[in-house]
C-alpha cells in the first residue's frame, strides 16, 4: 500500500491577497508528514506533525494566529482518531498550549478518557510534562483588529468576520494500511467564553475506521455538529464506495438539510480523496507517491 496525505486549511471567503499563504502553508503541512509517511511511520503521526505544522502557521485560525472569543482570550480545539482501533482523544476550550493537537493524542495514549476539557485539559497537559505557552505568544495583530472591528460594528460586521473558517485537519493512509486524523481550530471570532465547535468532537469534525476510511470537516461548527458531517461522510463512502461521491453528497446534505456551509476532505482505504465545498473557497492539498497538488 502507498501512503496517501491530504490536508485541508479551511473553507470559508478566503481573501485573494491570502490565497497564496493558504496554498503554501497547506504544501508545507503535507510536506512534514509525507516525509513520515515516506519513511515508513504511521498515518498517526503523520497526522499529527502536519497539524503542528498548520498550527505553527499564523495564516490559519488553529495555535498561533487563532480568532480571539469575546473575552480577547484563546481558546483552542483540537481531535485526533485512530482508524485501527477507533481509539481518539479530544480537548477543547483550552489555553496556553502551543499544539493542542499533541496534547489530543496524550489523551488518547495516556489517559482513561477521551476528550478533556478546559481547565481540566491543562492541568492534564501539566501532568504530563507538556510545554507551556503565553496567550501573547499565540495571538497575532490580525485577530486583535477583527475582535475590535466586531465590537465595534456589532452583528452586521460580525456576520462577516465569521465566514472564517480556517479550521485544518488531516487525513493519512501509511504503507501498513492504517488510516488516521486529526483536527485542530482556534473556532470563530468573538465566540462566548468555553464555545465549542465541531472540530473536537468525533463524528462531526473528523472520523477514521480502517473498515471505510477517514474524513475531516470544517465550515460553522453549529450546522456541522447538527448533521455529524465527518461520519455521515463515511457512511455516504461506505454505501457509494467513491470518495469523491461521498463528499459531494455530504456537503448537499449540510446545505439542504440545515442550510449549512462548509468543506471535507475524504480518503478510501484505497487511497482515493475525495473533496467538496459550498463556501467561495477551500485550500487544500494532497501528496501519493505519483503526484502533488494544491488548490484554494
Amino acid at each position: 500500500m502507498n501512503p496517501v496525505l491530504v490536508v485541508h486549511g479551511g473553507a470559508w471567503n478566503i481573501p485573494y491577497d491570502l490565497t497564496e499563504k493558504h496554498r503554501k502553508g497547506c504544501k508545507e503541512a503535507v510536506l512534514v508528514g509525507w516525509e513520515i509517511l515516506i519513511n515508513g511511520g504511521t498515518a498517526l503521526d503523520a497526522v499529527e506533525a502536519a497539524v503542528k505544522s498548520m498550527e505553527d502557521n499564523p495564516v490559519f485560525d488553529a495555535g498561533k494566529g487563532s480568532v480571539l472569543n469575546m473575552e480577547g482570550e484563546i481558546e483552542m480545539d483540537a481531535l485526533i482518531m485512530d482508524g485501527k482501533t477507533l481509539s481518539f482523544g479530544a480537548v477543547a476550550a483550552v489555553k496556553n498550549i502551543k499544539h493542542p493537537v499533541s496534547l489530543a493524542r496524550l489523551v488518547m495514549e495516556r489517559s482513561k478518557h477521551n476528550f478533556i476539557v478546559g481547565e481540566g485539559a491543562l492541568k492534564f497537559a501539566r501532568k504530563n510534562g507538556v510545554e507551556e505557552c503565553k496567550t501573547g505568544d499565540l495571538i497575532v495583530e490580525r485577530e486583535r483588529k477583527r475582535l475590535f472591528e466586531i465590537r465595534k460594528e456589532g452583528n452586521r460586521i460580525e456576520s462577516l468576520f465569521q465566514s472564517r473558517k480556517d479550521t485544518v485537519g488531516a487525513i493519512a493512509l501509511d504503507s501498513s494500511r492504517n488510516i488516521a486524523v486529526a483536527t485542530s481550530t482556534g473556532g470563530i471570532p468573538n465566540k462566548f467564553p468555553s464555545r465549542v465547535g465541531d472540530t473536537p468532537l468525533i463524528g462531526c469534525g473528523a472520523y477514521a475506521d480502517n473498515e471505510i476510511g477517514a474524513a475531516a470537516a470544517t465550515g460553522h461548527g453549529e450546522d456541522l455538529m447538527k448533521v455529524t458531517l465527518a461520519k455521515t461522510a463515511i457512511y455516504f463512502l461506505k454505501k457509494t464506495k467513491n470518495p469523491q461521491k461521498a463528499a459531494e453528497k455530504v456537503i448537499n446534505y449540510l446545505e439542504r438539510r440545515v442550510n449549512g456551509h462548509g468543506g471535507i476532505i475524504v480518503l478510501d482505504m484505497k487511497g482515493r480523496i475525495g473533496v467538496a465545498y459550498n463556501t467561495p473557497r477551500m485550500a487544500y492539498g494532497y501528496k501519493t507517491v505519483k503526484e502533488e497538488k494544491f488548490f484554494v
